[in-house]
């Protein structure tokens, strides 16, 4: 690609950059190749401005910054601009070129991934190549990759898309985190429809208010789904009216699901153990459904994913057939094993107040016993929601046991403590092998046990350092220990 394209396109310098010929986009000086445009981005902890030495050394051949950065002396071409993050994810969709036919974006606080899941589950069902993208890594008829991040950075997005293009996928959905949206990452996906799932507590270390929060996530609507593009929202959570506005304001044809949907109406609920028999409206007609996942949050998630499924294509009867035959995310309310007395072992990504009360609710109308529950909060993020999360788990579950999460470069013990401060009663074992290891030996005969917070996660992250660690194995070799 010339950089006259790119120069172009961000109204800077179009005829003074001649035929320099571009290779590659980055905002990591680490990642820059001979050849590359390197994207100076200001970030919450660093500005990309102090890395274009390195990125020149390394062989950058143009620079996008902000237009109040001094361009004297830099010895290459640097494109100026109001808002380099949405410029950046412009010229990478440019760069790169291809994109699945139909994509969808779901925000919201929780749910975000196994809607995605749901979706692509729904869409292969159907018959569609599909594909899903986000924190638990992107899954497509090809590839199962695992991911850290719940929306990649712009240039690895559209490079993502065009590699799905290219494998023949036609239909994608992927998470539109705060941060995502905040920072304009989607900007330059061509986006079918969008959905709203929830919101509660989470990012506080990052949105000064909720309002900054809600008005982020919003953006999916206000800025990305084009005029009159269908927008799917779960109409029974505490937020879900100004979402709905919010979409209504942006032009978009809201269309809602849940207990209060008007598109897909939740009519009756039957809770069992691993499934739930659910019966739904849709168009004047009845459907019988039995989803093979525990929890109401997983009713709602599977209504918002039929939603989409809907109206990208999909007729009614296959996407609530599709339903009965849907697989949960991984560490989403993911039934690791039971006990010799039958009590099952449960690993949950809740790591957010509102994420771990509705795991805690869920399980509870199929526990006879105690519901026990591990767990802790990372470090480096929202120190509010620590007390919180500590009184719910009080509050819901019978035996608390305070761990570890991620500490991050935090020391663990206060981490533990702030948590503490709410939840007298709780059990403290740092250690989170050994944690684990308790809660699954002193289960009994009805109890439930629940580890909560990393979920999908094989690390754990302390003083910077990734250390190998999975809940899921963890929770593996406890049964083991209890059947010796």
């Amino acid at each position: 690609m010339k950089l006259k394209e790119i120069a172009a396109f961000v109204n800077e310098m179009a005829d003074s950059v001649g035929k320099i010929e571009i290779s590659g986009i980055g905002s990591d000086s680490r990642i820059v190749q001979p050849g590359y445009l390197f994207a100076a981005l200001k970030g919450v902890k660093n500005d990309g401005s102090a890395y274009i030495a390195d990125a020149i050394k390394r062989g950058a051949v143009a620079i996008l910054a902000d237009e109040q950065m001094d361009a004297a002396e830099i010895g290459v071409p640097v494109l100026r601009c109001a808002d380099p993050r949405h410029a950046l994810a412009m010229i990478a969709a440019v760069f790169y070129g291809r994109q699945p036919q139909i994509m969808a974006a779901v925000t919201g606080t929780s749910g975000k991934t196994s809607v995605a899941s749901f979706t692509r589950q729904i869409w292969a069902y159907a018959g569609f190549a599909a594909a899903s993208i986000g924190t638990t890594g992107i899954v497509s008829p090809t590839r199962d990759e695992y991911g850290s991040l719940t929306t990649p950075d712009p240039v690895e997005l559209q490079k993502v898309l065009a590699e799905l293009y290219d494998e023949g996928v036609t239909h994608a959905c992927m998470e539109a985190s705060s941060h995502g949206l905040d920072q304009c990452r989607l900007d330059g996906v061509k986006l079918t429809a969008g959905a709203f799932t929830n919101l509660g507590r989470d990012h506080m270390d990052y949105h000064p208010t909720v309002e900054h929060y809600l008005a982020a996530k919003m953006r999916l609507f206000d800025r990305l789904l084009p005029k009159a593009a269908p927008a799917i929202i779960f109409a029974d959570d505490i937020y879900s009216a100004q979402a709905e506005e919010a979409a209504r304001q942006a032009g978009c044809d809201v269309k809602t699901v849940g207990r209060k949907g008007a598109f897909i109406t939740l009519k009756r609920v039957e809770h069992e153990r691993h499934r739930q028999y659910i019966e739904l409206c849709h168009e004047d007609k009845i459907y019988e459904v039995t989803l093979p996942l525990a929890g109401d949050f997983q009713v709602a998630n599977a209504l918002v994913a039929a939603g989409l499924a809907i109206v990208s294509g999909v007729t009614a009867d296959a996407a609530f057939r599709a339903l009965e035959r849907l697989k949960g995310a991984p560490g989403r309310l993911d039934l690791v094993g039971a006990t010799e007395d039958g009590v099952p072992v449960y690993v949950d990504y809740a790591h957010k107040p509102d994420a771990l009360e509705n795991v805690l609710t869920s399980v509870r109308p199929f526990t006879t016993g105690r519901v026990i529950l591990v767990f802790g909060c990372g470090g480096d993020r929202d120190k509010g929601k620590r007390p919180i999360m500590g009184e719910i788990a009080t509050r819901l579950a019978d035996v608390v046991i305070v761990t570890d999460d991620n500490p991050r470069s935090e020391i663990p013990a206060v981490i533990r403590a702030e948590i503490l401060a709410a939840a007298p009663s709780a059990l403290e074992i740092g250690d989170r092998h050994e944690a684990i290891r308790h809660a699954v030996l002193i289960a009994e005969a009805g109890d439930t046990v629940i580890v909560a917070g990393k979920g999908h996660e094989e690390g754990q992250i302390i003083n910077g350092m990734t250390l190998p660690f999975s809940d899921h194995a963890e929770i593996i070799r406890s049964l083991e220990a209890r059947f010796k």
